[in-house]
Parts: C-alpha cells; structure tokens; sequence
C-alpha cells in the first residue's frame, strides 16, 4: 500500500480530533492528574480514543503508541505514534496555541508526518519522499543564516535536571539570537521549523510522539533534526531542529 493512503487517514484523524478539541476549547475541563508542571485532562484521553478509532478502523492491523497508552497489535511492522493533545496545559488555561501530531513508522523509519493546529486550521503534512505542505502550499525551512536574525525556541521540560540543562542555553542564546521563545507545544515548534517561521528548536528532553512527526516534516522541508536518548530516563529524548543554515553551538 502506497504512503498516500496512511496520509490521508492520518489528515482524517488529526481534523477529526481538532474539530472535537476545538468544541470543547474554553469549555470548563476535567482533569485527571495535576503534575508540578503538567496536567492531564480526561480530553486528552477522549482525543486519543477517537484517534485510534479512526486509525485502527481503517488499518486494524496496525500499533498506537500514544502518549494516552498504546492499543492494537504491538507486534506489527506498522506504528501510529500519536500525541492527542499536544499543548495540554496551554489548551487547559484557554491558550489557542496546541495541536494534534500524528506519525506513522513502518519498521522504526517515520513514514508519514500530520500536525494540525485547529485553532488556527493550520494542516502540516509530509509523506516520506514527499513534499511537505502547509494547508497544500510547499514549505522550506528558513533561509537566515545569521544568529542574531533568528527566533529560536527553547525548551525547558519539567524536572529540576531539564530545567537546570535548559537555562543556561536561554542565557546563552537570548542576548544573541533576535529573540527566544517559549511557546509550550513540542510538536507546533517543529511545524514552525518546517516552515520558516522558527528558525530552531531546541529541548532537552521531550518523548517520541511530541517529536516523530516534526522530525520528518524538518527534514523534509530541507532543515537538520537531531535527537539522542537521555541517559537518565530512557523514555525521554533531547532534540536540536534547526533550518541547518545556523551556528547553534554553545561556547564558553
């Protein structure tokens, strides 16, 4: 089966979980579990489930692993990693700056990339060898070569040992990049890569579904992705993204 069709039933699912977040957005929510510096709504598990309906019904086959837990045949050469709502604690405080992230690897090789922005009706989407687009139109990362004509985003995470990791590279790069942001959506920062609007983004440690379809949309868009497994936590990854074009190297 050609990528197109694991493409067009990824689109198919993230609008259909954007429509479903967008009618609940600024609605009072329930929660499920208030963290130091996270939350966990019980919407995040309804996205998930309509996700995985809509996936599973048309490739029953198929593996998700979602940051809500994992459903259908673990076994499979085929794997949904999904992230349901991607910006929780921005969608949570009435933030219209959250996302759906939809990938699909056959084998461990990303295949299939969707981010859709529902708020903004925003639809990035890439297949492996493809073009990758914004609502249809081509995309290429940006063409800034000069650090202090760039807007990064740097990621801080949520234990005392990311945090500690990822203010120094704040200190560094805020007094020479034009200007450093903190946006609170993992995957919308690579969207952003991917088109231009960010010219990198880095975070120290972030898991598989907030990142696997960015990955594949940076790099297709012509931009540099590079992730390395965090030696204290196994489940967790660092990730630098960038354009390519930028000197990002921390020194003294």
């Amino acid at each position: 089966m050609s990528t197109s069709h694991y493409l067009e039933t990824a689109v198919s699912a993230a609008q259909a979980a954007g429509e479903f977040l967008r009618s609940h957005f600024g609605s009072v929510l329930e929660v499920n579990e208030f963290a130091a510096h996270d939350i966990k709504l019980e919407l995040d598990v309804r996205s998930q489930e309509l996700i995985t309906g809509i996936l599973l019904g048309r490739f029953p086959d198929h593996a998700i692993y979602g940051e809500e837990g994992i459903a259908g045949n673990q076994a499979s050469d085929f794997q949904w990693i999904v992230d349901p709502i991607d910006g929780t604690v921005n969608y949570f405080y009435g933030i219209p700056h959250f996302c759906i992230s939809i990938a699909l690897r056959e084998r461990g090789e990303i295949i299939v990339g969707v981010i859709y922005d529902p708020q903004r009706d925003e639809l990035w989407q890439v297949e492996r060898g493809g073009i990758p687009t914004l609502n249809g139109k081509p995309i290429r990362v940006s063409t800034r070569e000069k650090l202090s004509d760039a807007v990064l985003s740097i990621g801080f995470a949520k234990s005392k040992a990311t945090i500690a990791a990822g203010l120094p590279l704040l200190d560094y790069f805020v007094s020479r990049a034009r200007k450093c942001r903190l946006m609170g959506s993992a995957a919308l920062d690579l969207a952003y890569v991917a088109c231009g609007r960010l010219d990198a983004y880095i975070e120290s440690s972030v898991s598989l579904w907030d990142v696997a379809a960015g990955k594949l949309l940076v790099e297709a868009a012509g931009g540099s992705f590079q992730m390395e497994p965090r030696t204290d936590n196994p489940d967790k990854i660092s990730v630098r993204a960038s354009s390519g074009r930028l000197d990002l190297e921390v020194r003294p």
